[in-house]
């Protein structure tokens, strides 16, 4: 698998699963009521620095673990998000509450990071980064994680009457389940090879 193919494959695992997400309503509800650039740019930082720690994490897992153990885990995490994601409830959190700090782009990445740190999207990339190259990874879920920001801060609340959030779950969830069992044929040949 090459590197441009990992990259799409983490953009494409992580946009779906993120599209319509609590990250992405907290900055469509920034965007309603303050001037978008500034909440792009600290949700952008805040995905990229968060994607940067679970890859970190995910490759010095890879290192110090056999790789049937890793494989063993993502499978795990995969189909369990897989799962989740068809049993996704669609009340989010109102995390406008939370808003303290004067500044615009340090409220967003505060919001983002805080909200997203250890969340399902995150522990999937690490999985990533752990079973395949880091960078790509890295790259391909921040750039999906951008992508989705972006489109949440341009749309604001008009586009939630076109996209129905049940069915981007499910599309989630269908990823998750094939990345799992992806996992697990690798998983299956690597026991059975050693």
């Amino acid at each position: 698998m090459g590197v441009v193919d990992i990259a799409s494959g983490a953009f494409l695992l992580v946009f779906l699963a993120e599209f319509g997400d609590k990250s992405q309503l907290v900055c469509m509800t920034l965007a309603a009521r303050h001037r978008p650039l500034p909440i792009l740019f600290g949700a952008s930082v805040a995905f990229a620095l968060l994607n940067l720690i679970a890859v970190s994490l995910g490759a010095m897992v890879a290192a110090w673990v056999p790789q049937w153990i890793v494989l063993a885990i993502v499978a795990a995490l995969f189909l369990w998000f897989g799962v989740q994601s068809f049993t996704n409830s669609d009340d989010e959190d109102d995390e406008e509450s939370s808003l303290s700090l004067k500044s615009l782009v340090l409220s967003a990445f505060m919001l983002i990071f805080l909200a997203e740190f250890g969340d399902k999207t995150q522990l999937a990339v690490a999985g990533l980064g752990s079973a395949r190259e880091p960078v790509a990874v890295w790259a391909g879920a921040t750039l999906a994680l951008i992508a989705t920001t972006l489109i949440g801060v341009l749309s604001g609340q008009a586009l939630m009457r076109y996209i129905s959030l049940q069915w981007l779950h499910r599309a989630s969830g269908v990823l998750f389940i094939g990345f799992g069992l992806l996992a697990v044929y690798e998983l299956v040949s690597i026991v059975y090879i050693a």
